[in-house]
């Protein structure tokens, strides 16, 4: 597709029409893709805004990565925030610190998972410890879990203390679930306290819970 058709359907009223032309601009430079994908951030259909943050995410430059900025902190939709936190983490480590901060300010389950999943891929241990941390401490199941995956993820860390000391003193919580993961995540640790931790967690009244201890243990 040619860039005069491509302005043309980022101004038809067609969604779909909008969306291919979002995603033929990523065969463009990014002097040209950039503004042309910058105009659409505003789009009434969330779909829309969610592929002009991926190729804002692709297209980067300076304007790129302070647009993503923008839509993961103020989009309306949680969909087009944790699209633009998963490209915000394509820049590498400088985004790092940006990540955390929306963790904590935005709760919604998509953009937390999203976040820990972008940290996770990144050498930032620190930040991705404290928001483990903050996932802890909220209400939805799933971030905790990610959270807890999180954790393990920093056995070999600068953070790898504080993260066994964490995961340890959720070893007895009263959710299966919670246990399940510690049981799991306990296994990419390597010292005393966690295979006792493990040991314990081998006679655990939910039979899931032993099969993950045991698994861990091997």
């Amino acid at each position: 597709m040619d860039i005069d058709l491509i302005k043309a359907y980022l101004q038809d009223s067609d969604p779909q029409k909008r969306m291919k032309a979002v995603l033929e601009l990523r065969s463009f430079e990014t002097e040209v893709a950039v503004p042309l994908l910058i105009a659409q951030m505003k789009d009434s259909e969330f779909l829309v805004r969610s592929f002009v943050a991926m190729g804002l995410g692709k297209k980067q430059n300076a304007e790129s990565f302070s647009r993503l900025l923008e839509m993961m902190k103020f989009d309306r939709d949680p969909n087009v925030r944790a699209e633009s936190a998963n490209s915000l983490s394509l820049y590498g480590e400088v985004a790092a610190s940006h990540l955390l901060l929306m963790f904590e300010k935005d709760d919604n389950w998509l953009v937390r998972r999203s976040i820990l999943a972008a940290l996770a891929e990144l050498n930032c241990p620190l930040e991705l410890f404290e928001s483990a941390l903050m996932g802890l401490e909220g209400d939805d199941q799933s971030v905790m879990e990610s959270s807890i995956e999180c954790l393990s993820l920093l056995s070999g860390s600068s953070k790898q203390a504080a993260a066994l000391a964490r995961l340890l003193s959720l070893a007895e919580n009263e959710s299966w679930r919670v246990r399940l993961r510690v049981a799991k995540a306990l296994g990419k640790f390597s010292d005393a306290e966690s295979r006792k931790a493990l040991e314990k967690l081998k006679l655990d009244a939910d039979h899931r819970v032993v099969g993950a201890a045991l698994e861990s243990l091997v």
